[in-house]
């Protein structure tokens, strides 16, 4: 989880919202990514999109069984539905999302019985580093709208 808070810090640097992520299999890191939303100017270039991605290419495959997603931040819908897709067996993240979690915040996607795969979820972990790196960010964010 600090790797991913790592990488979360690093979307800082292109004014991404600071949410990171890191895939795990067998203890080594199969994927990575942090927000990339503003600097590539796509929508689903999200921390856990691209951690996702890295690891299939790592791995050889969409299905990722044995990996452990940490995430600093609960994954909105699309993340949590690209996670059931994976076949993605655990997720562990840190934040709540109250606007747009999908790991029982707002909405349970990972753990529905009706889908035909459910993820184990583990959140608050590490949250309140998590949660502080959020408010940095949209603090700045805002002092800097007023005084434009």
């Amino acid at each position: 989880m600090r790797t991913a808070l790592v990488e979360a810090e690093l979307a800082l640097a292109h004014d991404d919202v600071p949410v990171g992520a890191v895939a795990v299999r067998k203890g080594i890191i199969v994927g990575r990514g942090h927000n990339r939303k503003e600097v590539d100017a796509d929508p689903t270039a999200h921390a856990e999109m691209l951690a996702l991605q890295e690891a299939a290419n790592t791995l050889g495959g969409w299905r990722l069984v044995g990996v452990t997603l940490y995430c600093t931040l609960e994954p909105c819908p699309m993340c949590a539905g690209a996670m059931v897709s994976a076949r993605l067996p655990r997720l562990v993240y840190g934040a709540i999302d109250p606007k747009a979690g999908a790991a029982g915040s707002v909405v349970e996607l990972l753990r529905d019985p009706r889908l035909n795969h459910q993820v184990a979820v583990t959140g608050g972990v590490l949250a309140e580093e998590s949660q502080a790196l959020l408010e940095r960010f949209f603090t700045e964010l805002r002092n800097n709208q007023e005084k434009a």
